[in-house]
């Protein structure tokens, strides 16, 4: 049986939150996607037993942990036949990658219903707002993301920037990089909180600034 309720995937836990909190869409199913694809290696079958395995080494979790965190709050979309669906995501980078995974997630087991694509700021305020089908992005998440490769074309402005951006900002000479190097006699608390002031159009957090700046530094 199909339900004609909208199921609303929101970019982590904080967006979820906020909408509880603000009562912004009310009684509708929100379902949060806990997760950082941006960070660390992926593999080309989503939730699949290597890719969950592979996930949790990157965050540093046991499988256990992984799977209550970011794959059992999706279980409904798993569970129920569902014609609708609202995705709830940043414009940055790490939500922009989040974003692509969800959608090819979609796209692999050929959902066919419609997606209502709705871009936020970082207030989570809508800003921008898409009406698309969940085809294509598989092929796309494997390119850019498994491959690290450049993709033609990219119809979503944002995601095209957001892809830029990933395939980029790991690179030795990404202004990331070179910033962390300018400011190698900073401490590295202080460092993680100018690069998470200056550089808002990544949306990478704390954790992932720390391990860059660690890493950076060890090879110097």
């Amino acid at each position: 049986m199909i339900s004609n309720q909208t199921f609303h995937i929101l970019n982590g836990t904080e967006m979820y939150k906020r909408f509880k909190e603000t009562g912004f869409l009310k009684t509708e199913k929100m379902i949060p996607f806990n997760e950082a694809m941006c960070w660390g290696e992926t593999c080309e079958n989503i939730f699949s037993d290597e890719f969950i395995e592979m996930r949790s080494k990157v965050h540093h979790v046991t499988r256990d942990q992984y799977v209550d965190i970011t794959q059992k709050p999706l279980q409904p979309l798993v569970n129920e036949s569902v014609d609708h669906m609202a995705l709830w995501f940043d414009e940055d980078m790490f939500c922009q990658m989040n974003m692509l995974t969800i959608l090819a997630w979609l796209d692999q087991r050929e959902y066919k219903g419609t997606v209502d694509l709705h871009l936020v700021d970082h207030q989570y305020k809508p800003v921008s707002e898409y009406s698309l089908q969940a085809k294509g992005y598989a092929a796309l998440y494997e390119l850019v993301m498994i491959h690290r490769t450049r993709p033609e074309d990219v119809v979503l402005e944002p995601l095209k920037e957001g892809i830029e951006l990933y395939l980029n900002y790991r690179e030795k000479d990404s202004e990331l990089m070179m910033y962390i190097l300018k400011h190698r006699d900073v401490p590295a608390e202080k460092l993680v909180w100018l690069m998470l002031e200056n550089f808002r159009e990544y949306g990478l957090g704390d954790t992932q600034y720390e391990e860059m700046i660690n890493s950076t530094r060890k090879n110097l």
